[in-house]
């Protein structure tokens, strides 16, 4: 936890530092990975020096979970936002393109979180295990109601979610590869716009029942 949350009550500065030291964070280890990057070039990137810095967060594996802790925030709200009570094809279209709009939106988030997974999840293992699991079970169960009350074409919901996660993070965790083989014709509104096209034409196609 950053030092200055330790105390009751933070200051609308100390909030407004901690933002500029995790926003900074953020790009320098998306960019440089957790090796790569340094508690000098982190509060560079924020403006400040780094006696200063030190005063929120005592390390710069302090200020890693940190940027995890609110990149995982990000992460798992498209997938909270799955509604048992909605319609399903349209709840998973939603889910879809709430996914596709953080690699559009967050590229970031999601190269910070591939690295911490390809790299073992070192230092998330357990909210993988216990959070994410959690999370991830209570939606597989809603889909699976959704299967067994003839709403959804069978299928293994576990794949399903894996599918979409590979799928829509590919557009932020490759977007180099994506746009060197689209080629410089096609804007980032289209990439997105054919991808939203491509996945309701497979991926809701392929769900709806016959």
């Amino acid at each position: 936890m950053a030092r200055a949350a330790e105390t009751r009550r933070r200051t609308r500065i100390q909030v407004e530092k901690e933002s500029q030291i995790l926003a900074a964070a953020l790009n320098a280890f998306a960019q440089n990975g957790f090796a790569g990057t340094t508690l000098d070039g982190i509060a560079a990137g924020a403006g400040m020096s780094k006696p200063n810095l030190i005063y929120y967060f005592d390390s710069k594996e302090e200020v890693y979970r940190a940027v995890l802790g609110r990149t995982l925030e990000t992460w798992l709200e498209p997938l909270i936002a799955l509604d048992p009570a909605g319609e399903p094809l349209n709840e998973i279209r939603g889910y879809i393109r709430r996914k596709l709009e953080m690699s559009r939106d967050r590229p970031q988030e999601s190269r910070l979180f591939a690295g911490e997974i390809l790299a073992g999840a070192p230092l998330i293992r357990d909210v993988l295990e216990g959070e994410l699991k959690d999370l991830v079970d209570e939606k597989v169960a809603v889909i699976r109601q959704w299967v067994a009350d003839g709403k959804l074409a069978p299928h293994d919901p576990y794949h399903l979610i894996f599918a979409i996660w590979a799928t829509t993070q590919h557009y932020a965790d490759f977007d180099v590869q994506v746009r060197a083989v689209l080629g410089g014709s096609v804007s980032e509104d289209d990439r997105y716009k054919e991808a939203t096209a491509f996945f309701d034409t497979v991926i809701i196609g392929g769900l709806t029942p016959r």
